[in-house]
C-alpha cells in the first residue's frame, strides 16, 4: 500500500528505533529526563531561543502557546483555514476561553495589511486582540511556504500595537529544507513556535514548544500538566526527535521532489486540475473534475489498486509524501491514478 494520505503515517527507521532502545531516561516532570533536556536544548538552540517544552502533540503545542499568551475573553488572529481552526476541535475557545478572528488567505497566507485590519481598536467596546498566529508551511494551502519578507511585515504590525505572535511550525522544517533560510530566520519574528517531530521528520510522537521567555515556558509547563500532557520516562520518545532532527531534517528535500514527480503525473491526467507553481513542498493538492465517481468513490477505487490519498472537500485531494514513500513509489502511485481515473 502506497500511503498519501499525510506524512504522519510515518514509522520509525531502524536507526531510530535503535536510537530510542539506547536512550538514557528520567522524570521529565521532574525535570530529570536527560534525553529530554537534551532535544528540548538542541531544538531551542536550531531555532535560536532559550529553551523549549516536550509535548505529545502539534495540537497540545499550539494550545500552550495560545493558553500561555492570552487571557480568556480575548481574541486570536488567524488565518480561515490554518490547523488551529480546523483540526484542534475548538480547543482555543474551550481550553483558553478566547475566540478565533479568521482571516481569509491566499492558499493560506494572510498579509501585513489584513492583519492590521484585523486587530481591534483598544476601547470599551472591542474585544482585544491578544496574539496572531502564522502556519508555515501551511497545510490546508498545499505546504505554501510564508515567504520571510510577509513575516517581517505582520511583525511590524504585530510589535506597532503590541500583540505577540506564535508560529505554528508543525513543517517549519519542510520550509527550512525548501528554501535553505535556517530555522531561526523564521523564528526571530515569534515570542512562541510549535515544531512537530512526528510528520515529515519521521519521529513516533512529539512536538516542541519552543520560546526565549522562560517564564512563558514556565507557564506552559504547568498548563501541559493541566491538561495531561506532562510525560515520565519520555526520553525513549525524545530519542526519536533527537534521531529526526540530526538525520531526517535534511532529507525532507527528498520529499518536495516526489512531490513535485508525482504533481507532474497528475497533470497528465485529462480530468485532474493542479498548478504546479504551487507544489512547493511535500503536499500536492489537485482537483478531479467532470468524472463519473464521486470523490469518496475515487478514494475507494485508488484503495482497492494500492494507493491511499484524502478527499478533502469538493473536488479536491490531497497527497502527501515523506519518507517512507520511494520515488519508484511515486511513478507507480501516478499509474495507478491514471488508471482509475481514465
Amino acid at each position: 500500500m502506497i500511503d498519501l494520505r499525510s506524512d504522519t503515517v510515518t514509522v520509525p527507521t531502524d536507526g531510530m528505533r535503535q536510537a530510542m532502545a539506547r536512550a538514557d531516561v528520567g522524570d521529565d516532570v521532574y525535570g530529570e529526563d536527560p534525553t529530554v533536556n537534551r532535544l528540548q536544548d538542541m531544538a531551542a538552540a536550531l531555532l535560536g531561543k532559550r529553551a523549549a517544552l516536550f509535548v505529545p502533540s502539534g495540537t497540545m503545542a499550539n494550545q500552550l502557546a495560545i493558553r500561555s499568551q492570552t487571557q480568556p475573553g480575548q481574541e486570536v488572529i488567524v488565518e480561515s483555514k490554518s490547523h488551529v481552526v480546523r483540526y484542534e476541535q475548538g480547543a482555543a475557545g474551550a481550553l483558553a476561553g478566547v475566540q478565533l478572528h479568521w482571516i481569509a488567505g491566499d492558499r493560506g497566507l494572510v498579509t501585513a495589511e489584513q492583519v492590521e485590519t484585523a486587530i481591534r481598536p483598544k476601547d470599551p467596546h472591542s474585544i482585544p486582540t491578544a496574539l496572531i498566529c502564522l502556519e508555515n508551511t501551511h497545510n490546508a494551502g498545499g505546504g505554501t511556504i510564508y515567504p520571510l519578507s510577509t513575516i517581517e511585515k505582520i511583525r511590524a504590525a504585530a510589535v506597532k500595537h503590541g500583540i505577540p505572535m506564535h508560529l505554528d511550525g508543525a513543517r517549519l522544517f519542510n520550509a527550512v529544507a525548501a528554501t535553505t533560510l535556517p530555522a531561526a530566520a523564521y523564528a526571530q519574528h515569534f515570542e512562541t513556535v510549535s515544531v512537530c517531530l512526528s510528520k515529515g521528520l519521521g519521529a513516533p510522537v512529539g512536538s516542541l514548544l519552543i520560546s526565549s521567555d522562560l517564564q512563558l515556558i514556565d507557564r506552559a509547563k504547568r498548563f501541559r500538566r493541566m491538561y495531561g500532557g506532562a510525560m515520565r520516562q519520555a526520553g525513549i520518545l525524545a530519542a526519536a526527535g533527537i534521531y529526526a532532527l540530526e538525520h531526517h531534517a535534511v532529507r525532507l528535500k527528498d520529499d518536495h521532489e516526489h512531490a513535485k514527480r508525482l504533481a507532474r503525473l497528475l497533470q497528465a491526467i485529462p480530468c485532474v486540475r493542479l498548478a504546479l507553481q504551487h507544489v512547493e513542498t511535500n503536499i500536492v493538492i489537485f482537483d478531479v473534475v467532470d468524472h463519473r465517481l464521486t470523490p469518496p468513490e475515487i478514494v475507494a477505487a485508488l484503495k482497492a489498486q494500492g494507493v491511499l490519498v484524502n478527499a478533502i472537500g469538493g473536488q479536491s485531494f490531497r497527497a502527501v509524501t515523506h519518507l517512507n514513500v520511494t520515488g519508484a513509489q511515486i511513478d507507480q502511485a501516478g499509474a495507478i491514478v491514471a488508471r482509475v481515473l481514465t
